[in-house]
């Protein structure tokens, strides 16, 4: 359960104003089709986050426990500098196929998550908990917090959230984790 809430909550939080997020809120004003948009983001996050476990799953078997726990502790650090770098989209994903509103989020979420800062997260915390299922769950359930209500409410939530606050908040849960990884907690995990 601990895997699932600390990946929901971490992805959630990194999302908002990510550019998988910016990304919702232009096809949500392109298409203004909510659910098929929702379900190209739900099936795409899934597939993108479950490699990305298993990335994670496959480099905590391969190391050893005390070239583990530094690789997680300062990979957490860098998602916490990370963390509060603004996103822009770029231009070659702002180009929309013609494949129907569904394929066309699937494809574009699909390859704007790819090296995403969700994404390397979802790598640490599949590398840092045993339940890749949990962490894969949790991963996918916070994109869909923080991109769900991009594609319905769009611009009249996006001016009200402080950004800076929340990323914040990422990078402190991210530090946070990253200092209890490299002085050893959840040591008996690798």
């Amino acid at each position: 359960m601990d895997a699932f809430l600390v990946s929901t909550g971490i992805v959630a939080l990194a999302e908002i104003g990510d550019k998988t997020q910016l990304l919702a809120f232009l096809l949500a004003a392109k298409f203004r089709r909510p659910v098929p948009i929702v379900l190209g983001i739900f099936v795409a996050t899934i597939v993108n986050h479950a490699f990305a476990a298993a990335v994670g799953a496959w480099v905590s078997a391969t190391l050893g426990p005390d070239v583990m726990r530094w690789v997680l502790g300062l990979s957490f650090l860098g998602m916490a500098a990370w963390i509060m770098v603004p996103d822009k989209i770029d231009e070659d994903e702002a180009k929309l196929a013609k494949y129907g509103v569904f394929a066309t989020t699937l494809i574009a979420f699909f390859l704007a998550e790819m090296g995403d800062k969700t994404q390397i997260a979802t790598v640490a915390l599949a590398a840092r908990y045993a339940s890749t299922v949990a962490v894969v769950a949790g991963t996918t359930f916070g994109m869909m917090l923080a991109n769900v209500p991009a594609v319905y409410f769009g611009e009249r939530i996006a001016n009200r959230v402080p950004l800076r606050v929340v990323h914040g908040i990422a990078a402190l849960i991210f530090a946070a984790l990253g200092v209890a990884t490299l002085l050893g907690a959840g040591a008996g995990l690798f």
